[in-house]
């Protein structure tokens, strides 16, 4: 049924007929915001045609907003981490500019791996949720997990007869974050289904790992020396490596609360 359409509508009745066009159209940036851009209008002496602008560009900046948050609870990150908030001076093992150019995104546009390798509480996590979460926010579709969840979805999947669906879905995405790879040794069986994933998106859409071993170590989660060389391949091929340390900044933090708070 269409709305009424009449001259010499009150100041009441126009904006009560702008909040129900805003529900049919669906609307809603517009009809939250919509009394405040019309008296900045005012104000500012606005053209329609500027007036009009500013209406729907609120609408589509607020639209880009809830999108990238989609993204960001699909990816299932643990927590919030960002850029922003990482110390990069307590741990000069990782170059500010790398970061930032891969915060461009560029490596996953031509569905390059990425490897972080250090020890706990190097920022490693810290590192792939940030990344991950850029790359939510300029419209990737990102996933991330645990190596050892992943697996043990893959095996479960396998006993249900629904390994290539998983599969398939783990391949589909733009950016698949994987964490703690290493941590714990791996079957073949578990290895070898890991290695399916990693060879449906090889070269077709990007995979960051963080890991706590490096590359020699890597025997000890993929006991197969052939597996664990094409696996390692895999992740490397035209990829970018970053090596976090040893050092703890994490710990190293605590150690300097703590300091600060005897010495108080």
């Amino acid at each position: 049924m269409p709305l009424p359409r009449q001259r010499g509508l009150t100041e009441q009745a126009a904006d009560a007929a702008i909040d129900t066009a805003c529900r049919m159209l669906r609307l809603p940036s517009i009809r939250n915001e919509f009394s405040d851009i019309a008296d900045r209008a005012i104000k500012d002496q606005m053209t329609y045609r500027g007036f009009l602008a500013e209406l729907l560009m609120a609408e589509c900046d607020d639209r880009a907003r809830r999108r990238s948050e989609r993204r960001i609870k699909a990816a299932g990150f643990p927590r919030e981490k960002s850029l922003r908030s990482f110390d990069f001076d307590a741990n000069p093992n990782i170059d500010p500019a790398t970061i930032h150019t891969l915060a461009s995104c560029e490596w996953i546009k031509k569905s390059q791996p990425l490897c972080l390798i250090g020890d706990s509480g190097t920022g490693k996590s810290h590192m792939l949720i940030a990344l991950g979460t850029e790359a939510a926010m300029k419209g990737y579709r990102v996933r991330y997990t645990l190596a050892t969840k992943l697996v043990n979805e893959l095996v479960e999947a396998a006993d249900e007869k629904q390994l290539n669906k998983t599969i398939a879905r783990y391949g589909r995405v733009d950016l698949l974050c994987i964490d703690e790879l290493g941590y714990m040794e791996l079957d073949r069986h578990g290895a070898e289904l890991l290695f399916q994933v990693l060879t449906e998106r090889e070269e077709k859409n990007s995979v960051a790992i963080a890991s706590n071993e490096s590359f020699g170590g890597w025997t000890k989660t993929f006991t197969d020396p052939r597996l664990c060389a094409a696996i390692v391949d895999r992740l490397t091929f035209n990829g970018t490596i970053i090596e976090t340390g040893t050092d703890s900044y994490r710990l190293a933090s605590t150690r300097a609360r703590a300091e600060q708070t005897a010495a108080g």
